[in-house]
């Protein structure tokens, strides 16, 4: 028996060209027309091993179609049609996390300072957090997108990928750097105030030793206090930083789930991967004069000025005293503080202190998501605080 010969497909129809050229096999034929596309076909999602088994790690419904989780390993700047990309999903899942993790983190501290806030919103969501997720997941970025590429791998332009050129192109150049040098991209860090007007949403960007203030991060810059670029608005970035790419693909994942399974799933999703991580929001305080912050907290809150009390001590004359201090309010002990000197242990008995009262968490509290719905909790009001000290 003879073997079936390759289907031949007519490629080049000029009858100059010789006979040897005018046919090639079909899988040739084939490999090349996916090497011209940007991303690979949604078709091909059902023959991928690696998305079957991302599918499955991280226990998705089969409601979750393979299609549409290959989707979100899609970036903007590998594939820049919205259809094909996860720009869409990834706003909704941003959106998503950004609300879920700032409700958890107010409601269950209603006295955070602002600062500290933003910290633990980065903690809990942001891109670094997002980016060890990701690998977490067992998922990895491929060094150049294509419709080639197998669709469990995360597809997009980085800016410290190795580019391959393509045929035709220069020796020593690629494709990449050629795109930059037609359209450079804004820098990540801008000092020139003119540069910042530029590339920041923020107004009066232009003026020369403006302070960005916490008052103003919450109304102009993002959900972690950062600088919102006007490149990323319009979503037209060429290239990107792995950071950004892992974040965008597990915001694209939470909406993949919320748009396929609904809210209580979407809910259920961020409480396994983001929320359940362990963060001491104790570490993230930086007091600088803890014993001000402490004598102007009292007197707004109309308590009695605070003094420094010896509780206990030893060793006053050797080499390596103890002194055991604590700050009373009236006969209110707030904080208490160890230290090698009287000073020390007076201002880490101010810094328990007011941990003890930023820190405050009320119990059995309700966020405002687990209001909503037709089956869902009655709605208590949590506790509102008045605001961080001004000093």
């Amino acid at each position: 028996a003879t073997a079936a010969a390759p289907e031949q497909v007519e490629l080049f129809p000029d009858d100059n060209v010789p006979a040897k050229h005018k046919r090639i096999p079909n899988d040739i034929r084939r490999e090349a027309s996916l090497r011209a596309l940007p991303s690979p076909p949604p078709s091909h999602a059902s023959r991928s091993a690696k998305l079957a088994a991302l599918h499955a790690r991280l226990s998705l419904s089969p409601r979750l179609p393979v299609e549409t989780l290959a989707r979100c390993l899609i970036d903007s700047t590998a594939d820049p049609h919205p259809d094909f990309n996860n720009s869409s999903l990834a706003s909704l899942g941003r959106n998503l996390l950004s609300y879920y993790t700032a409700e958890a983190i107010l409601c269950r501290y209603p006295r955070l300072p602002t600062a500290v806030v933003f910290a633990a919103m980065s903690a809990y969501s942001g891109p670094k957090t997002l980016t060890t997720i990701t690998r977490e997941w067992g998922v990895e970025i491929v060094a150049e997108p294509g419709g080639e590429v197998d669709m469990g791998y995360l597809q997009c332009r980085r800016e410290d990928s190795m580019w391959i050129p393509k045929a035709g192109q220069k020796k020593g150049k690629t494709e990449f750097e050629e795109q930059q040098i037609r359209a450079p991209q804004t820098p990540a860090v801008v000092e020139d105030p003119k540069a910042l007007a530029e590339s920041s949403n923020r107004p009066n960007a232009e003026r020369q030793g403006w302070r960005r203030g916490v008052s103003s991060m919450t109304v102009y810059d993002d959900e972690f206090g950062d600088l919102v670029h006007k490149d990323r608005l319009k979503n037209k970035a060429e290239k990107t930083t792995v950071e950004d790419a892992c974040s965008k693909f597990v915001h694209a994942v939470v909406g993949a789930v919320y748009l396929h399974r609904g809210r209580n799933a979407a809910k259920m999703f961020f409480k396994e991967h983001i929320i359940s991580r362990h963060l001491d929001v104790g570490k993230m305080f930086d007091f600088r004069q803890p014993t001000r912050d402490l004598s102007r907290l009292c007197a707004r809150e109309g308590f009695e000025s605070p003094v420094a009390r010896i509780l206990s001590e030893t060793g006053r004359l050797s080499r390596h005293p103890v002194f055991v201090v604590g700050v009373f309010s009236g006969r209110e002990k707030l904080g208490e503080g160890i230290g090698a000197s009287l000073d020390e242990a007076r201002t880490r008995a101010s810094v328990a202190a007011l941990k003890g009262w930023y820190l405050y968490s009320p119990l059995n509290v309700k966020v405002p998501s687990e209001a909503e719905g037709p089956n869902a909790k009655q709605w208590q009001p949590v506790h509102i605080d008045i605001g961080e000290v001004i000093v």
